[in-house]
């Protein structure tokens, strides 16, 4: 199933560069096979391997990897060598240089992200703040920066935001309510904003408690309160997030931070393709 998705995404990106046909296969005299380079032109942290190994064997394409998904990459380092015809490889050059160059992109500044919380409890969640039609290729490219991914969509786990739980009388019992009704295993998720919202939560016994936008002083009030109510609740903080100040969020207590501006700040990796 995952790769007949996958096989969609790809045929869809190259059908949209393609068009009727690439104009230079009119006037290629001779199609001979050809071997090109993909070359880094600033460091980063590669990713999309999964995606350009399988644009290759859909196109008859020989691939040969030479840094992997996760990696680390420093300017001037050949990426990836591929030999095919001519025709095929100059076709799909923009493809390819923009799967990896985007995925590498998201990858390189979740990386960043990372090293910060490192020798912290805390884990980096991505968000579903993804671009429309994209959002496993960027989620994809998050774990490979070292992020975990978090709420791949609206089936995978509830989360109640200020704009559900307005107007409820009770938030403890619009969680135990929802507790009935959801598939048993998924997780509860509760966006808080106030102490009062926080302890209601803890009470219901949430799964997950976001402490969305709160100064640092009142989120250790929730930390402290999570411990004497209920342990096993998750503080998870999250709100304008950026990496000069997530590892002020980091203190001892808080499970998880996430961060929507690991992709939609990321900005792409500089590649190019040479023709050998």
């Amino acid at each position: 199933m995952q790769e007949i998705l996958l096989d969609e995404f790809l045929k869809a990106t190259i059908k949209e560069d393609l068009g009727r046909g690439d104009l230079f296969a009119r006037i290629l005299k001779e199609d001979k096979e050809v071997k090109s380079k993909i070359i880094a032109k600033e460091d980063g942290v590669f990713s999309g391997e999964i995606y350009i190994k399988r644009m290759c064997e859909l196109y008859c394409i020989e691939a040969e990897f030479l840094v992997f998904d996760k990696e680390e990459f420093q300017k001037g380092t050949t990426l990836l060598n591929l030999r095919g015809k001519r025709s095929t490889l100059l076709s799909l050059e923009r493809s390819i240089l923009n799967i990896l160059a985007h995925s590498s992109g998201i990858a390189t500044l979740t990386r960043r992200f990372v090293k910060k919380l490192q020798n912290t409890d805390c884990v980096l969640l991505d968000t579903r703040k993804t671009r429309p039609l994209l959002r496993v290729f960027e989620k994809y490219s998050t774990k490979n920066g070292g992020a975990r991914n978090h709420r791949l969509g609206l089936d995978d786990c509830l989360m109640l935001k200020d704009t559900h739980i307005k107007g409820e009388q009770s938030l403890e019992d619009f969680i135990k309510e929802a507790r009935e009704k959801i598939p048993f295993g998924v997780k509860i998720e509760v966006e808080c904003e106030t102490l009062e919202q926080a302890r209601a939560v803890l009470t219901a016994k949430g799964d997950i408690l976001m402490c969305d936008n709160m100064p640092l002083e009142l989120i250790k009030e929730v930390v402290d309160l999570r411990d004497k109510i209920s342990p096993s609740t998750l503080i998870e903080v999250s709100g304008n997030v950026e990496l000069e100040n997530i590892a002020n969020y980091a203190i001892k207590g808080v499970n998880a931070i996430s961060s929507g501006y690991i992709i939609h700040h990321a900005t792409w990796i500089d590649l190019s393709m040479k023709m050998l």
